[in-house]
């Protein structure tokens, strides 16, 4: 995209809707829990109509990193993909929801739209209303991912603080675990579970068995796990 002429189009009343763009979208999950993932797929079934209700524009880049901390950018491969893609000139625009989805660093923040806006990539934060287009965003996205970056801090400080009220109180840490349920901050022996941690550790223990040979055993035994799935050699 070239910055200044499109700079120039929106002053004549254009909107990046109107305009015939390559775009890609950016999602990501801080955590592989069931109910993220989900979350994860809304986000990227929602981009996907977006930008394919959008004729001027061509869905030409997916970029999705799961269970990925948004405080760093080193092992969100995918983020880092999207920032090569960017150097090629394969991406006009990146839609993304939030701020806090792109990076919860300040310093991040700035660098990479800077950088991606040098390649000739804009990014639209859809739930913040910021576009790097426009030459306020800097300013906005600044205070924007400070906020985001105090609340990772303040979320942080309340996990600490739980977690040392509990050990303080001598309370487990955690939720169920299986042949076991938790009841008051303890650990309580579920009797329907006990077999498969006694056959589990029973076979473990010989040290004839792999981790796969186990799993292998208790699935022919019929034992499952909390989600109904077969146990693996990984689980």
């Amino acid at each position: 995209m070239n910055i200044v002429k499109t700079r120039s189009e929106l002053l004549l009343g254009k909107t990046i809707f109107d305009m015939n763009l390559n775009v890609g979208y950016y999602a990501r999950v801080s955590t592989d829990k069931d109910d993220q993932l989900n979350s994860l797929e809304n986000q990227s079934n929602y981009f996907k109509e977006m930008i394919n209700e959008n004729k001027n524009w061509k869905l030409v880049g997916e970029y999705i990193d799961e269970g990925i901390s948004g405080t760093s950018i080193k092992n969100r491969d995918n983020f880092l993909r999207m920032i090569e893609d960017s150097k090629t000139g394969k991406l006009d625009l990146i839609v993304t929801k939030e701020i806090s989805r792109f990076s919860r660093n300040v310093i991040d923040s700035i660098k990479y739209t800077e950088e991606l806006l040098n390649n000739g990539t804009v990014v639209f934060f859809i739930s913040d209303n910021i576009n790097t287009i426009y030459p306020d965003s800097e300013f906005r996205l600044t205070l924007m991912s400070s906020l985001a970056q105090d609340e990772v801090r303040k979320l942080s400080e309340r996990v600490k603080f739980g977690i040392k009220r509990m050990i303080k109180d001598g309370k487990v840490i955690g939720s169920n675990l299986t042949g076991y349920y938790k009841k008051d901050g303890r650990m309580i022996i579920n009797e329907e579970e006990r077999p498969i941690i006694e056959t589990l550790f029973n076979l473990y223990v010989t040290g004839k068995y792999s981790f796969e040979k186990i799993a292998d055993i208790l699935c022919k035994k019929g034992y499952k796990n909390k989600n109904g799935k077969v146990y693996s050699g990984t689980t």
